[in-house]
């Protein structure tokens, strides 16, 4: 009761401005106004204020404007959101939105806030770092997606939107220079080549030096060497028809990103080791275990429509997925190999989905099937040097996965209207695990036929069902033609799995998996538009109870590792958010976001192998919510002014905040200070759109962050040479962009 009352009290703060508003509205002076948003986020184009859903849309004109790299530029804007590039690589993927999400991006393992290409579910982190090109709009819904997007969106779904092919043949070039030699080239060539048929093509290369040097290879480390192409043809035979394929295809040879040591290096003994001090920059490394890395993801759909009448749709998305990935991970980042990680995985998916669209004058509502075959597999080795050991780890799990949805919203009156969905969802998995010690600097693995075997650890192969139906209920209400509020109740539901690196002797429970997480999530909001639509506002309160939540645990015993994917009990979570746009006057607006989260556990319940013999016991109060800063925020004004002939110009300077966060559920000398971003970007545009120039600074104050790190402190493993190592944002870098049409 009393955080329910907590949540009540940042419901009237955030609301207590809209009554306030909706009736203090006044004529604008001037015609100008902020644009109505549409977003797809129930399925079907809406109003962003018509949507009973927390949702953040950023346009493709917006993120050129302001010169974005990748989606992890969404931080920085979209209220309780955490999406990064992921500890110990280049373009795997970490994501979490209000306390809920997944940091470890093993095969297998789930992840808590899914991703969208064009509506196909992508089932895998590696690669989905992606790069801002060929983009409509970007898309966040927050809190649990079951109804629509269902698979693994327990926490949210980000949707990458690609623009439908329209208007006579067009090319466009686009090209970045920059700080760290950057040098990126987007080439695109789109349109209609007859009343039936659209074409699209688009080739990307990015590339950069590395922020720092692998001081004992001499190569670039944070360097960038990524291809892309994305390949569309639209069919359109007749007014009720519509077919698109696409494909798509990203290869990231950049070199392995291994972190830099926070603190000096211990031999087993305790003994410093003379080479393993605490490098001055950041970015610089001492890794030895080399500088060998490829990531490369494609897939393939075709989108099929067929406008039965003018009040029911029909839609087949067919879709497939691969990808692969080799490289290695130096935890201790040192030449010498006290904790190394060589490692590949792959991965290919199927997905069907059928869906009817039905769109009366009161009654719209979106029902569906969806099936998702796939597979994940991988080995690594745990070399530690200190001990000549290395643990070999492989395994694969397959994936069959069916639902059937449902969502449909009915307008009781011209003001009110309700929304009730549903998914049932029933995942079967097969899991297969394989661990073992060899004596030896890695295993026959990975090239090392030498190596002497040791004890198998884990050799066994486990199947499990896990079946959930997920409602969700909502209410709106339109307070005047600009402005409307609702309520919403809705469930989340992330499958049970195993666990890919499962000790069986350590702890045998492992060979039994862990079980689904779920969330309940009730929500209310505010959107709308006021002053004569001169300012937007979309906020949210929300209050959630997480329960059997997934978590990866890692305890180094002795010269090994247990580890555990553990259900830890249950945890609470609510907050606030508030975003929108302010128009001042024609030629300047402003952008701003706020974010409040609150998370705590209320149980934690996890073996505790320090103790002798080992116990289970409740962590609650010693515990703390990952990538979960308590605020985030951030304001952008952009100026633009008109030279007439000359074209216009546009001046953006923004700023982002982020309050202090801990890396891990238990603190540790890694977590993160608050700070801030500051950015600006200066834009000119010919006036017949067809040239463009834009200088971009980003981390214009130079901000030393960290955005993951490993954690093998020298009092939890005196093999591991006292290794905690961190990954840092982007430092400070300025870039010249140019853009031609034709």
């Amino acid at each position: 009761m009393k955080k329910l009352v907590k949540a009540a009290l940042l419901a009237g703060a955030a609301w207590s401005v809209v009554p306030t508003l909706a009736i203090a509205q006044t004529a604008a002076a001037d015609d100008v106004g902020v644009e109505e948003v549409v977003v797809t986020a129930r399925r079907r184009e809406e109003s962003l204020k018509d949507v009973p859903v927390a949702v953040t849309a950023v346009t493709g004109e917006r993120l050129a404007a302001t010169g974005a790299v990748d989606i992890t530029t969404l931080q920085q804007s979209t209220p309780n959101l955490t999406v990064q590039v992921a500890r110990g690589s280049n373009s795997t993927l970490i994501s979490f939105i209000r306390g809920v999400g997944q940091q470890d991006p093993l095969w297998g393992f789930e992840p808590g806030v899914g991703l969208y290409i064009d509506d196909v579910y992508v089932a895998r982190p590696q690669a989905a770092v992606l790069d801002i090109f060929d983009v409509q709009r970007l898309e966040v819904l927050r809190g649990p997606q079951g109804t629509l997007y269902g698979r693994n969106t327990i926490g949210g779904a980000i949707k990458y939107v690609t623009a439908k092919i329209e208007g006579d043949p067009e090319i466009k070039l686009r090209a970045n220079l920059g700080s760290y030699d950057q040098r990126d080239l987007i080439a695109s060539a789109k349109g209609q080549v007859n009343d039936y048929v659209g074409l699209g093509l688009t080739w990307a290369t990015f590339n950069r030096d590395g922020f720092g040097e692998n001081l004992t290879t001499g190569a670039e480390h944070y360097d960038k060497d990524v291809q892309a192409a994305r390949a569309t043809v639209e069919v359109t035979p007749s007014e009720t028809l519509f077919f698109r394929l696409s494909g798509d295809i990203v290869t990231d040879r950049s070199n392995p990103r291994h972190g830099h040591r926070e603190v000096p290096g211990l031999t087993a003994g305790g003994v410093p080791i003379p080479t393993a001090t605490v490098l001055d920059d950041i970015y610089d490394t001492r890794a030895g275990a080399g500088d060998k890395n490829k990531v490369e993801a494609r897939g393939v759909s075709l989108l099929g429509e067929w406008k039965a009448s003018d009040t029911l749709t029909f839609k087949s998305i067919t879709a497939y997925r691969a990808g692969e990935t080799e490289g290695v991970i130096d935890f201790d980042t040192e030449q010498a190999s006290l904790l190394d990680i060589p490692a590949r995985y792959n991965d290919h998916q199927f997905t069907q989905e059928f869906q009817a669209l039905y769109s009366g004058e009161r009654l719209q509502g979106v029902f569906g099937l969806y099936y998702l075959n796939a597979t994940a597999a991988g080995a690594f080795d745990t070399v530690v040097g200190q001990a000549n050991l290395s643990i070999a780890t492989a395994g694969h799990v397959d994936t069959k996965s069916y639902s059937a949805f449902a969502d449909v919203s009915y307008d009781v009156t011209d003001q009110l209207s309700i929304s009730l969905g549903g998914r049932y969802t029933r995942d079967k998995k097969t899991a297969q695990v394989y661990r073992q010690n060899f004596t030896g600097l890695k295993s026959p693995l990975f090239g090392n036929p030498t190596a002497i075997p040791g004890l198998v650890r884990s050799n066994f192969t486990s199947s499990d069902t896990y079946e959930r139906f997920t409602p969700r209920v909502s209410v709106r209400y339109e307070i005047t033609p600009d402005v409307s509020t609702y309520v919403s109740f809705s469930q989340g539901f992330k499958s049970g799995g195993f666990d890919m690196r499962a000790d069986a002797i350590l702890t045998p429970s492992s060979v039994n998996g862990y079980d689904p997480e779920k969330v309940d999530s009730y929500e209310g909001g505010v959107k709308g538009y006021f002053f004569d639509r001169r300012l937007s506002l979309n906020t949210a309160v929300f209050y959630s109870k997480y329960k059997d939540q997934q978590v990866t645990l890692q305890t180094p015993v002795g010269a090994s590792i247990a580890s555990q994917v553990a259900n830890v009990g249950k945890s609470h979570i609510y907050g606030a958010e508030i975003e929108g746009q302010a128009t001042f006057t024609s030629s300047l607006f402003a952008n701003f976001s706020l974010g409040y989260t609150k998370a705590e556990f209320d149980e934690y319940r996890a073996l505790d192998l320090t103790a002798t013999p080992p116990v289970v016991r409740d962590f609650a109060d010693e515990r703390v919510f990952q990538n979960t800063p308590k605020w985030n925020g951030a304001v952008s004004l952009t100026w633009r002014h008109d030279l007439g002939d000359h074209g216009s110009i546009a001046v953006i300077p923004s700023a982002s905040y982020r309050s202090s966060f801990n890396m891990f559920e238990v603190p540790s000398i890694l977590d993160q200070d608050s700070y801030w971003l500051l950015d600006a970007s200066i834009v000119w545009t010919s006036a017949d759109d067809r040239y463009q120039v834009g200088l971009h600074g980003k981390n214009l104050g130079d901000e030393e962050y960290r955005i993951g790190g490993y954690n093998f402190p020298q009092s939890a493993g005196v093999l591991f040479g006292n290794s905690v190592t961190a990954y840092y944002g982007p430092p400070r870098t300025v870039t010249l962009s140019l853009q031609a049409k034709f």
